[in-house]
């Protein structure tokens, strides 16, 4: 039987060869889907900069971009993915920029014997998770496995999907926050006419679900694909010890998606624009991801 994780790497093995592509300046108005790592990688950059950092581990390298842009400033980097597609992409990469590829292994970050002997040299000052928190089966756990590799007075970078943005997409993600995350618990006749209403007011017929993804491997919307509530997200970080969150807002939405066509290039120019503003409150409504950054302030346990 196939399990989630096995999904979830054999979806991003087929990202392999083409995710590089997602980082490269010159192509961010002509890429076929917007650049949001682009910016996810600023963020990131900017903020390790900031920090003092010296050794940097990274959790779902992909193939490489984040955790070579980083070597390149000077750190110290290992990291691991769970798609092995992902794993040879990292270290051809890293071969050609003459880093050693041994610092990149295939791993689980729910499978803390996977991933043990990074630990060989220490905890490192910062732990970076780039689209991976979506795809965990055990919130918890990731957050404690994260934990367990950060040093008192490190940092941490986690990246989640957007629940609140469901509520300015006006389709399918509009009416499923609304019936199970705003009326959980409702009454379920009051649910049966909302649901009605919504269905006469909302494209609740889009986006079509991303099913496969090259010729037969599963898409985006058949794995495990979570989105989180940033306020929810924040109280879990800080149940599981971590201290100082704030969100880095990214993938900023000009107006809803399904306006997409009809504005066409100006869409995307408006959102790149966003990304280079301060947003405040809007970011949390106008952009589908985020990046939690937050302290290590002690390394006691409650287990």
């Amino acid at each position: 039987m196939v399990s989630e994780k096995d999904n979830v790497a054999a979806h991003y093995n087929v990202l392999a060869r083409e995710q590089h592509r997602e980082y490269q300046r010159e192509t961010l108005l002509s890429l076929e889907s917007y650049p949001a790592n682009y910016f996810r990688l600023q963020i990131l950059i900017n903020r390790i900069a900031l920090s003092g950092a010296k050794r940097v581990f990274d959790i779902g390298v992909g193939e490489g971009t984040p955790l070579v842009t980083l070597a390149k400033m000077g750190l110290d980097v290992a990291g691991c993915d769970v798609a092995e597609a992902m794993v040879e992409a990292a270290r051809k990469r890293f071969i050609q920029e003459g880093l050693s590829p041994e610092r990149i292994q295939k791993a689980d970050i729910e499978d803390s014997i996977t991933f043990a002997n990074q630990l060989d040299n220490g905890p490192f000052d910062v732990v970076v998770a780039l689209g991976v928190l979506p795809h965990v089966l055990n919130d918890r756990l990731f957050l404690d496995n994260v934990r367990m590799l950060v040093r008192e007075g490190g940092k941490v970078f986690i990246e989640f999907r957007n629940k609140l943005f469901s509520l300015f997409t006006f389709n399918r993600y509009t009416k499923e926050f609304i019936l199970n995350d705003l009326l959980g618990g409702v009454d379920t006749k009051v649910k049966e006419v909302v649901s009605e209403e919504l269905d006469r007011r909302l494209a609740t017929d889009s986006p079509e679900p991303r099913l496969t993804i090259g010729e037969d491997q599963p898409g985006y919307d058949a794995i495990l694909s979570k989105f989180h509530n940033p306020f929810e997200l924040v109280e879990q970080f800080e149940d599981a010890g971590f201290a100082n969150c704030r969100i880095h807002w990214y993938h900023y939405h000009p107006a809803p998606p399904m306006l997409e066509d009809k504005l066409g290039t100006l869409f995307r120019e408006e959102g790149m624009r966003l990304e280079h503003e301060p947003s405040g409150w809007r970011g949390y409504f106008l952009c589908s991801a985020g990046v939690v950054e937050a302290d290590v302030v002690g390394k006691s346990r409650s287990w």
